[in-house]
């Protein structure tokens, strides 16, 4: 599973607002799901107090990035639209940084008007599930606002994604997909670009299990950093026949196995149990 020789990139970092931010040892980042619509039941807050409850735990347990996200990506979910999650997202936003100002927050959403109003608020990164499919004006508003992007491949939309997925070949399809995807933010004026596969979106157990012992390829190839969100996910659950709320372990395990195919951020629900294999990497890695 893991090759001989782990391609790293020299120096990963990204610039969050005037703040370098060294990927040279992987970092984590804490979900927070602003919805009341997540696949996973203990990540569902749509009041302020739970939001800011959650926060505090993943900053103290060791979380670099916040994501916080106001629509449901699960299969079959129905689309939220701009203005509502707006409604959720800025008052978020605000009480995070009026508490913790020097909090990174990453903005999980693939509309252009959403991203540029919550920059505008304080947050550093867009981090789109649809790479700008969803939305033409996504990809160039990213390049005016200057700051990292985290392109997600997904085959067809959240709706339909689960229905029947196909590949001829799923490693390169997704590569060359990423690929494409570089070239156009480049162009845009992006000059933080991370590429995450999309584990789960639009990928049958087979497809993702393929795509994660084949990680190590996407820095090989892309040479960027790259985000793996496999937590609590189809992947393990469905695998070993549990639900997502026994599904720690799994993600623990497939965690490690990302850290070890050189993944630059981990994206969690359970961020003290990813910085402990975070922790042990490095200090395996020596």
């Amino acid at each position: 599973m893991k090759p001989d020789h782990i391609p790293t990139l020299s120096s990963p970092a990204i610039n969050c607002r005037g703040q370098l931010l060294s990927l040279s040892t992987p970092v984590v980042m804490g979900i927070i799901n602003v919805t009341t619509d997540s696949f996973y039941e203990g990540n569902r807050m749509h009041e302020l107090h739970l939001v800011m409850e959650k926060a505090k735990q993943h900053l103290e347990e060791g979380a670099t990035i916040l994501d916080l996200g106001a629509q449901s990506t699960r299969p079959g979910a129905e689309l939220t639209g701009p203005e509502e999650e707006l409604h959720r997202l800025l008052p978020a936003i605000h009480a995070i940084l009026n508490r913790y100002p020097t909090a990174i927050i990453s903005v999980d959403t693939w509309y252009a008007a959403v991203a540029e109003k919550a920059v505008h608020a304080g947050a550093a990164i867009i981090n789109d599930v649809s790479a700008g499919d969803m939305d033409a004006d996504m990809i160039p508003v990213v390049g005016r606002l200057q700051v990292p992007y985290i392109a997600m491949h997904m085959q067809g939309k959240p709706a339909t994604m689960q229905q029947q997925p196909q590949y001829t070949d799923v490693v390169t399809e997704v590569l060359d997909y990423l690929k494409e995807k570089l070239a156009e933010c480049r162009a845009a004026g992006i000059k933080d670009f991370i590429a995450d596969p999309g584990f789960g979106f639009g990928k049958t157990l087979e497809h993702n299990y393929t795509l994660l012992k084949h990680l190590h390829l996407f820095t090989y190839i892309l040479g960027v950093p790259v985000l793996t969100g496999i937590s609590r996910k189809s992947m393990i659950y469905k695998l070993l026949g549990i639900t997502p709320v026994e599904a720690l372990n799994g993600t623990t395990v497939l965690n490690t196995i990302a850290l070890q195919q050189g993944t630059h951020l981990l994206r969690v629900h359970d961020v003290k149990a990813a910085m402990e294999a975070v922790r042990i990497m490095e200090k395996m890695k020596g």
